[in-house]
């Protein structure tokens, strides 16, 4: 067959099963590592600079730079940003670089090194993704961070809607259960993603910390143009010349 094929990953865990050196791998954390990342770079950041551990972020801190650290969906204390996505929706941080350590999404990052060409995925750059890797004519794998390395709703439904959204184009297959089980997952819940979501585990334990902002935010369609690319050291806007920057929250 000569089109590429679009393979899913349900936790990072499994990633080893699906590397291929020469894949894009589409990393997603809908809730929210993945859509601050994007909401962060489509807002004027320069970098995004992934890190796993926290030690690691607070050595960053040390030398000066904007951190963002988040564990068990809780800003960590010494640190400039968790990760909603809404905290980044200011000026201020403008041509800045932004080191990030999540629970989850930078833990996915971090498996996947390895890789010829990382992405980062979410609801709000669904779109702009689908069509460049439309065009890229590569193997795509969806990797979803999930939840401490267990499966969850947010990211398979996401990942659903891009397996759908690439094999509809026509060029590509997919010959993956997880991607065909995703599809049909989106098919179920696409139409009103927070209501299919109600009883999730992630949109509770967001719920219970009063961040159902951020899950509305999290799950807007199309938001932003933007795809975070990873190169050297962390993640950049692919094309910063064909994006302007706006500070409102319907752009």
């Amino acid at each position: 067959m000569n089109k590429p094929e679009v393979q899913t990953c349900y936790s990072p865990a499994l990633y080893d099963l699906y590397h291929d050196p020469e894949a894009i791998v589409v990393i997603v954390d809908v809730l929210r590592a993945t859509s601050a990342i994007c909401t962060a770079i489509h807002h004027g950041v320069k970098m995004m600079v992934p890190v796993a551990g926290i030690e690691e972020a607070k050595a960053y801190k040390s030398r000066g730079f904007l951190v963002a650290c988040e564990r068990d969906a809780i800003k960590q204390d010494g640190f400039d940003f968790g990760n909603s996505p809404l905290s980044f929706i200011t000026p201020e941080i403008q041509g800045k670089t932004i080191a990030i350590s999540t629970t989850n999404g930078t833990q996915a990052i971090e498996a996947a090194k390895k890789a010829a060409t990382i992405v980062i995925g979410s609801f709000l750059n669904l779109s702009a993704l689908s069509n460049w890797l439309i065009h890229q004519n590569k193997k795509v794998v969806i990797l979803c961070a999930g939840w401490k390395n267990r499966y969850n709703m947010e990211d398979t439904l996401f990942a659903g809607a891009l397996s759908k959204n690439l094999i509809e184009s026509g060029a590509f297959y997919t010959h993956c259960d997880a991607s065909i089980s995703a599809a049909h997952l989106y098919q179920l819940g696409g139409n009103d993603l927070f209501g299919f979501l109600e009883n999730s585990s992630h949109r509770k334990r967001l719920q219970n910390l009063h961040l159902e902002d951020d899950i509305r935010f999290c799950l807007q369609l199309d938001y932003t143009a933007v795809i975070p690319v990873f190169k050297g050291e962390g993640l950049i806007d692919m094309q910063p010349e064909v994006h302007g920057i706006s500070w409102g929250r319907n752009n």
